[in-house]
């Protein structure tokens, strides 16, 4: 096994360049997420945080610039390439099978299975226990790995999709708006399990419009506005007031602009 290097990022992005035909949708972006810590990246709509994103996990190809994980370089050109490097990532539609039980969605791609007689067949009972292990090792409780997907709450839903990327040794979990349309106890169960994956030593992104959400749990903010990066600001140098204003307006306080953070 090699050993993990904590002097260098987890992720660096530099001078991120990407144009669709004659729009240009980043503008020489740079972005840095360290190991372990949870980023939360900030825009409005249209500001480029999910084309960012898309590029880190081989959805889009840069037009300009480098990726580098864990201090190499690194070509990610399809989503298979992200995930082998150890990036998962959780989209609002969590890519969950809602017929079938939690346990078969937890080793989707991946299932366990045994010899009987010239044949395999899937270990239901092996992926039910070691599903609910799993889950309990990170403090997420379910009353059965048999249940369908279908019959839990969009926080349930959530919490499944963490602890998988926890369980499989993923080193970059993003989330995408993981909280939207969901209840303030739902809300609160996500955060904690976001928090619960940066104490096994995933680093986080978490995208969202809830500036409130990402203040309570978030390292560092990365804010993007129309395609270039505003800066980056660590939670306690910054208010979250100051925060929306700067995703709205795009004006970094003069306080800021004297001691910025690390990019």
């Amino acid at each position: 096994m090699s050993e993990i290097r904590t002097d260098v990022p987890l992720v660096e992005m530099r001078d991120i360049y990407k144009s669709f035909g004659s729009v240009d949708v980043l503008k020489g972006v740079n972005f840095v997420v360290n190991r372990p810590e949870i980023i939360g990246l900030l825009g409005d709509n249209g500001a480029g945080k999910s084309t960012l994103i898309k590029i880190l996990t081989g959805v889009h190809t840069p037009t300009r610039g480098q990726i580098f994980f864990e201090g190499r370089p690194v070509q990610i050109n399809s989503p298979h390439a992200a995930r082998e490097l150890g990036i998962e990532t959780v989209y609002q539609d969590l890519a969950l099978v809602p017929l079938i039980s939690i346990a078969r969605n937890f080793w989707l791609g991946q299932e366990l299975t045994r010899q009987i007689g010239p044949f395999r067949v899937l270990n239901h009972r092996e992926m039910s226990e070691r599903t609910r292990e799993a889950l309990a090792d990170i403090g997420i409780r379910i009353r059965s790995a048999d249940e369908p997907v279908g019959s839990l709450s969009g926080g349930e839903r959530q919490s499944i999709a963490i602890g998988r990327a926890v369980y499989f040794g993923k080193k970059l979990l993003i989330l995408d708006e993981p909280t939207s349309a969901l209840s303030v106890k739902q809300t609160g169960e996500v955060l904690k399990y976001t928090l619960a994956a940066k104490e096994r030593g995933l680093s986080v992104i978490f995208i969202t419009h809830n500036i409130a959400h990402v203040h309570e749990i978030a390292d560092r903010f990365t804010i993007i506005r129309g395609g270039r990066k505003i800066g980056d600001f660590r939670k306690e140098d910054v208010t979250e007031m100051e925060v929306a204003h700067m995703v709205m307006t795009g004006e970094v306080p003069k306080r800021l602009q004297l001691e910025p953070a690390d990019a």
